[in-house]
């Protein structure tokens, strides 16, 4: 059984758990280990399985606590080179692997994590999709456009913790300065509903049964933009929101 469970998403942070009755990867250190270890606690999740975290980009609402979280796990993080160096020096990680951004890493004994290149205004950025035996669960956050390496590793999910992180017209019509919205809305921002429903419109895998939207705006989108926008599909998968004030559900696979 694949449990899988958004511990934390938006600018405030992101964290996001995939494991199994026995391991279980992390993804992401956006928050801190009080709020960690709670949120854990109340999802019903055991630390005790985590075997690895791994961290998508520098941005501190990905990174920030990945040295506190590693040390207090005893567990090592994995990221590219690129990012790493690009994590503020009081929060790179200890014991921190590099590994490229197309590329496969076994973690204990049932897991394996696959990279791959995103475009994100970051240094280095990637994007995971995890194998938990039969099951691929993708974790495809802070993508500026669905490109080539995005669409055939969603095809393969079947279940995703998926960006939709804004309204068009909520972005253009509000209050952030226009150098931000551009950025937002540009190929190295963020996908926007319309582009994630578009997405999975195009290249859901037939077994897909799960899509937890996540790293939602607070100022540029709300629920019910976001269940408007994926209402043609509320009677074909699980459609979760993923929450940036406190965990979410844990959806149980296979």
């Amino acid at each position: 059984m694949v449990e899988i469970c958004s511990l934390a998403s938006g600018s405030n942070g992101n964290c996001y758990y995939i494991g199994d009755d026995n391991e279980a990867v992390i993804i992401d250190a956006g928050i801190g280990w009080r709020r960690f270890s709670d949120r854990m606690k109340t999802a019903g999740l055991d630390v005790c399985r985590v075997r690895a975290l791994f961290v998508t980009h520098e941005h501190r609402d990905h990174s920030g606590s990945a040295k506190v979280l590693s040390r207090k796990l005893a567990v090592p993080v994995y990221t590219t080179f690129g990012t790493y160096n690009r994590i503020y020096k009081h929060h790179r990680p200890v014991d921190c692997r590099s590994i490229a951004p197309a590329s496969v890493t076994n973690v204990g004994n049932n897991i394996r994590v696959f990279s791959f290149p995103k475009q994100h205004d970051a240094a280095e950025p990637i994007s995971f999709r995890i194998e938990i035996g039969n099951h691929c669960i993708g974790v495809m956050t802070d993508i500026g456009v669905a490109d080539d390496e995005v669409c055939k590793n969603f095809s393969k999910c079947d279940a995703c913790f998926l960006e939709s992180n804004y309204d068009p017209k909520m972005l253009a019509e509000g209050p952030y300065e226009t150098y931000l919205k551009e950025r937002i809305a540009s190929n190295v921002g963020h996908l926007s509903n319309e582009q994630s429903f578009s997405l999975v419109r195009d290249h859901a895998n037939p077994n897909l049964t799960c899509l937890i939207l996540s790293h939602i705006s607070a100022d540029n989108n709300c629920s019910e933009k976001v269940l408007d926008a994926f209402n043609p599909f509320k009677d074909k998968y699980k459609i979760i929101l993923a929450s940036r004030y406190e965990c979410g559900e844990v959806v149980r696979i296979g």
